[in-house]
């Protein structure tokens, strides 16, 4: 699967932050569901979008991850 084909980045949509393609469901809400362990059932149902853009939101945020270092809290 590549993320790009379900994540959509628009300058006139959300204020140009990452969304679900052709919704205004914002990645980082999709991320914070699946980081509060709610079920992806429910995310799909209360977002009215698919499995596939559940785990486009995951992919992406790990391609994030690949491309950005953060110190650890301590060295801050």
């Amino acid at each position: 699967m590549r993320w790009q084909d379900r994540v959509s980045v628009n300058p006139n949509v959300c204020h140009g932050k990452p969304c679900i393609r052709g919704t205004r469901v914002m990645v980082s809400v999709v991320l914070a569901d699946v980081a509060a362990s709610e079920p992806v059932e429910s995310i799909m149902s209360g977002y009215h979008i698919e499995r596939e853009d559940v785990q486009a939101a995951l992919f992406f945020a790990a391609d994030l991850a690949q491309d950005r270092y953060l110190p650890p809290a301590e060295a801050i």
